[in-house]
């Protein structure tokens, strides 16, 4: 039940190239920085901080909570109603909290940001078997899509914005990616966790230039 490496799920490209996590008694280590709740089944290990690699995930299911604001990144209010509808149905907590910033740009590449978007905070399930999808109240339980993201690691304070920054500088030095959703944050450490060494994730969903969401090649024009 505890954290394994998956290399091969994952391709360093940018940042810091020589930094590494290990695992230790079942925990993802990186210097003082450790994350001890399990993922989900078949996700790739955590990015380290400083370092930018392109990571491949499968579908998950997951407990959503939906709030009208975009901006800035802070948890908000959904942390407890998520907390309570995992211990409701007994599932046991897994790391990331995820955060999806729909709407916070409308063009990522100009960094134009968006007059009105959402911030949606989910609890991931380890494992499809835990539940069923549906709705708990405000809370939505459904099964994502896989998808292919650009992640930067950090860790202690957290600039959602600065992180997004350097991916897009690097995206913008190269022509083999393009944009293809809305950014997301990944949160590894709960609030006991010293400030100074919580590790995160900020992401950025990609796919090779001239597919389609899809996957298939768009058509010559």
């Amino acid at each position: 039940m505890g954290a394994v490496r998956t290399p091969e799920l994952l391709q360093r490209v940018g940042g810091d190239r020589e930094i590494a996590i290990e695992v230790v008694e079942g925990v993802y280590r990186c210097d003082r920085a450790r994350i001890e709740a399990p993922l989900p089944v078949g996700y790739p290990e955590p990015t380290p901080p400083g370092a930018i690699d392109i990571k491949e995930y499968p579908s998950v299911r997951r407990a959503e909570w939906i709030e009208s604001d975009a901006a800035g990144g802070v948890m908000g209010g959904g942390f407890f109603p998520l907390f309570n509808h995992i211990k409701k149905r007994e599932i046991a907590m897994t790391s990331p909290v995820e955060m999806d910033f729909a709407g916070l740009y409308s063009d990522f590449m100009n960094d134009e940001p968006a007059e009105e978007g959402e911030t949606k905070m989910s609890f991931l399930y380890r494992t499809q078997a835990l539940g069923p999808v549906g709705e708990d109240g405000k809370i939505v339980v459904r099964d994502t899509a896989p998808v292919t993201v650009l992640s930067i690691g950090v860790k202690g304070g957290l600039d959602v914005a600065l992180e997004l920054d350097k991916l897009r500088t690097w995206l913008k030095a190269q022509d083999a990616w393009q944009v293809a959703g809305d950014p997301r944050m990944f949160v590894y450490n709960g609030p006991f966790t010293d400030p100074s060494w919580r590790w995160s994730e900020v992401q950025l969903p990609i796919r090779k230039r001239g597919e389609t969401s899809d996957g298939a090649a768009s058509p010559v024009r």
